[in-house]
């Protein structure tokens, strides 16, 4: 790209004149101009075929076949040319009606002939000035341009970073996110799903320690049959937990397989047993044979132990029964647990639907608890596509309707 002081200006001389071409090549000889000549319109027009970039054009008015008139309209009429200032060579007063003539043809000036050489200098040279300087504003107006182009990139490169960071920050948000509600998940099924066994393993080495001289060899066999059996099962239990945890690292949310109903309820109530027993509290089980459901077998299990395990809690010393019992919807199985117990309070309801985040369970002080365990149950299900209800009403017992896919 040239500066404007290494620019040449390309000057064309028209005039059917040798003489006078000659006049006006001395008059503008200069290194900085370059000048072409033709003799007619018709090689005016040629030259200016060949080359545009003239920042100007010395036209005579007078010529024969072709006059400058003609010649300056058929050169505006090219949209490559039609910005070259012309400058008309008359031997003709400056008429009124011709000078409007040629300005309408594309005039920017005229010079009478003869003309003074000083004069001819000093107009061409401010259209040489005006050329250099329009040149440094084109050249200008690229580097700006070019600025414009590269700062886009910039911005769209500063914009694609920030984008990607910000995704970035929020997958790592969103698995410190699941990462904590899978650490609260892990410890409330700690809490609900071994709290009862361990209960029923401290009553009954509590008896035998405590009576073991009154006791009869029967009763003891039989305390002892009970810590042996509900010891193997709190470790299997805990076995379990630590492999669910172990996908919840995984990103595995669950494994569902097809599952036996009956089966995986009596093997999910079996450690519940002996709780219920303190209570005279005994399970009605009037599961189809011939259901099936597809669920995550751990997360079942914590679903049915944490149901049964209030329903004991919430019914009184004395007696009572919790009935479960299911049918096929469709694609569905209704799942249903049944207490007779002190029932449940409105905010518990309100949890389980939606409305309400904080929970106060019925029953004793000491019996009172988080609820922890059925907002688990709550996950549980939804994550399995299902739903869960509540019939409830205080002093005559609660009943949960929980839906699993059918397993196939």
């Amino acid at each position: 790209m040239h500066t404007p002081a290494e620019t040449t200006v390309k000057i064309l001389l028209v005039d059917d004149n040798e003489n006078n071409l000659l006049s006006m090549e001395v008059v503008l000889d200069n290194p900085a101009y370059q000048l072409f000549k033709a003799t007619s319109g018709r090689d005016a027009l040629k030259i200016l075929l060949k080359e545009d970039d003239f920042s100007l054009i010395l036209l005579d008015v007078q010529m024969p076949i072709m006059d400058g008139y003609e010649t300056a309209s058929l050169i505006c009429q090219r949209d490559k040319l039609r910005f070259i200032p012309i400058i008309f060579i008359t031997a003709h007063d400056y008429e009124e009606e011709a000078m409007f003539r040629g300005y309408q043809t594309g005039a920017v000036d005229f010079i009478r002939k003869p003309f003074k050489p000083e004069i001819l200098r000093s107009k061409v040279a401010v259209f040489a000035e005006l050329h250099k300087k329009n040149l440094l504003l084109k050249q200008q107006e690229e580097r700006l341009q070019v600025i414009n182009n590269d700062l886009t990139l910039l911005n769209r490169d500063l914009e694609q970073r920030v984008l990607e960071r910000t995704i970035e920050l929020e997958n790592v948000n969103k698995e410190l996110k699941e990462l904590n509600l899978s650490k609260d998940k892990f410890l409330s099924v700690i809490s609900h799903d071994l709290r009862n066994p361990l209960t029923s393993l401290l009553l009954s080495s509590k008896n035998l320690n405590s009576n073991i001289e009154r006791l009869e060899a029967g009763d003891i066999k039989k305390l002892a049959h009970i810590i042996y059996r509900t010891s193997n099962k709190i470790l299997d239990q805990l076995n379990e937990l630590v492999d669910w945890a172990k996908k919840q690292r995984e990103k595995t949310e669950f494994n569902p397989e097809r599952i036996h109903l009956i089966k995986g309820i009596n093997e999910s109530l079996e450690l519940l047993k002996a709780s219920a027993s303190q209570k005279s509290i005994k399970f009605n089980n009037d599961i189809p044979q011939d259901l099936y459901v597809q669920a995550d077998p751990l997360m079942l299990r914590s679903i049915l132990q944490n149901i049964v395990t209030n329903a004991i809690k919430f019914t009184p010393q004395g007696g009572g029964v919790v009935s479960l019992s299911a049918s096929q919807a469709e694609s569905m199985v209704a799942i249903s647990i049944r207490d007779f117990g002190v029932g449940m309070s409105k905010e518990v309801q309100n949890m389980l639907s939606g409305n309400s985040t904080s929970l106060s369970l019925a029953g004793t002080d000491e019996e009172k608890g988080t609820g922890l365990g059925l907002l688990l149950v709550k996950d549980f299900v939804a994550q399995h596509g299902g739903t869960i209800d509540i019939d409830s009403e205080l002093g005559k017992g609660t009943r949960f309707i929980f839906t699993m896919p059918l397993g196939n």
